[in-house]
């Protein structure tokens, strides 16, 4: 698969790996340019946003996405290896008019296309929250592509620097030690309201861009390719993630429920060596 073919609407089995790969491989050495200033890193941003929309979308149109997604992030981040990102729909999703794709574009990383969202669109979900790295001063984007092919996007200023080639915050023993371990939470539901579930993954999602100070090289990269959440056996999204992603990755998803509320989880992920960890959440192991 060609990286244009990530222009093309999203299907259930579309892969997005090699795509991702492709973006990675063209734009890595841009973004390793100094900032330069504000209004530099700004024009910058501006330009390889250009660059990654053509290999993304091509010349499809792209809309104000205001009345669509909305992205909430801090203006200077605490960590630049540890951003935390909110993504809410403000779409009335149906089973007529939903958001089919999600894409997660940090402009100035060497890896931009941080995560793709799939959805089935026959459960209506609100919310999704994750952790980022930030290389350098960036627009950071959100594009929603609704079932009918329409494109919309919203983006927001970040000020951080580091984030991909930043130590790993654990010891790496340890953290192979507990490599692919899951946990869901999922707290009390409320009235007619949308479930809030936390997923969390115990991998260390090394970038290739950190470097060893005892082995004097760099770390090889190692990092989640893959989750699939499925609630009550239906999949309720698919996201592909890449470097851009934080250690030990966790996603926060809001979603209507079943009335009972009681249904049991299933979660499947693979990371970038080909290891796959799966588990089964029921209600009572959840909290």
């Amino acid at each position: 698969m060609s990286v244009s073919d990530l222009a093309r609407p999203l299907s259930k089995d579309c892969r997005h790996r090699h795509s991702l790969l492709g973006l990675f491989l063209l734009l890595s050495a841009a973004a390793l340019l100094g900032a330069g200033g504000n209004a530099r890193a700004q024009e910058q941003s501006d330009a390889r946003w250009l660059q990654i929309k053509h290999e993304l979308f091509g010349d499809r149109r792209v809309d104000d996405g205001a009345d669509v997604i909305g992205l909430t992030t801090p203006y200077r981040a605490l960590d630049a290896a540890v951003v935390p990102i909110d993504i809410v729909s403000k779409l009335e999703q149906t089973p007529e008019r939903y958001i089919k794709g999600l894409y997660l574009v940090i402009d100035n990383n060497p890896s931009p296309v941080a995560a793709v969202f799939e959805f089935p669109g026959d459960r209506a979900w609100d919310t999704i929250s994750t952790r980022i790295r930030v290389n350098a001063y960036t627009n950071v984007r959100v594009l929603a592509e609704l079932n009918d092919g329409a494109l919309y996007m919203t983006a927001n200023y970040v000020k951080a620097s580091g984030g991909c080639s930043a130590p790993a915050q654990k010891d790496p023993s340890a953290a192979m030690a507990n490599l692919g371990k899951l946990k869901l939470i999922v707290p009390e539901p409320q009235p007619d309201g949308p479930l809030l579930a936390k997923l969390l993954i115990k991998h260390p999602n090394n970038s290739g861009l950190q470097f060893d100070q005892i082995k004097r090289s760099y770390i090889p990269a190692d990092y989640v390719r893959i989750i699939e959440v499925s609630y009550q056996g239906v999949l309720l999204f698919k996201v592909t993630t890449d470097i851009s992603i934080s250690e030990d990755p966790a996603i926060t998803f809001g979603f209507m429920p079943d009335d009972d509320a009681e249904g049991s989880f299933d979660v499947h992920v693979v990371d970038s060596e080909g290891r796959s960890f799966d588990e089964r959440f029921e209600p009572t192991a959840m909290n």
